[in-house]
């Protein structure tokens, strides 16, 4: 084969592979491009109709596309709490799961619970009770606190519960543990703990 042949040859085989070489490109893109999903849901009481990624969090749903920034990212993996919000009357770490699996859902942020100007029992006793230093972690516990109290009430078992026959009694020890999902970093603990225990005996 002579020299020009083969650098004409040479030429094509290159502009083929650069050829194959956008078409795998392209066929890499379109196979990682985001699949959406619509997904309807109520928050703090107001219908609300999204068109996200399916792989949006519930956490990044209510912060970059509903703009409820009070919910806070802290570790993206179930351990922090501070994304803790109220799904169904229950509470649940928005980071840990899809929005699109929240179809029909009623949730609650801290911010549907009070405002400055109408707090939530809760809130007030976090105030009261200095229950927050930087204050990050505090939407999560609040929300925590909240369905937390809801959960005793209604006879749900903790880890710690000694006897499963009777209802559960919010001693220091059983709220301890179950508000232990949800960490503060400054170390409120002890007035976190004098909050919640008012709320709860006003309740009870």
């Amino acid at each position: 084969m002579g020299t020009a042949a083969t650098v004409v040859l040479g030429a094509t085989v290159r502009k083929s592979g650069a050829q194959d070489t956008i078409l795998q490109s392209r066929q890499a893109l379109a196979a990682g491009a985001p699949s959406l999903s619509s997904v309807s849901f109520t928050v703090n009481g107001a219908a609300r109709e999204l068109e996200i990624d399916t792989r949006t969090t519930l956490l990044d749903a209510l912060r970059e596309h509903l703009h409820l920034t009070g919910s806070k990212k802290g570790c993206d993996q179930g351990q922090f709490g501070a994304c803790t919000v109220i799904v169904g009357g229950r509470r649940v770490t928005s980071c840990l799961t899809l929005a699109v699996m929240h179809q029909g859902d009623s949730i609650i942020t801290i911010e549907g619970l009070g405002t400055p100007e109408n707090m939530h029992p809760m809130q007030a006793a976090f105030v009261k009770h200095d229950g927050y230093q930087c204050g990050y972690c505090t939407p999560g516990q609040i929300c925590s606190a909240v369905a937390m109290l809801d959960e005793v009430k209604a006879g749900i078992p903790s880890h710690i519960t000694a006897d499963l026959n009777e209802d559960p009694e919010l001693t220091n020890a059983e709220l301890r543990e179950r508000m232990s999902g949800n960490i503060c970093r400054c170390g409120a603990y002890s007035n976190i703990a004098e909050a919640i225990t008012e709320v709860a005996g006003r309740q009870a």
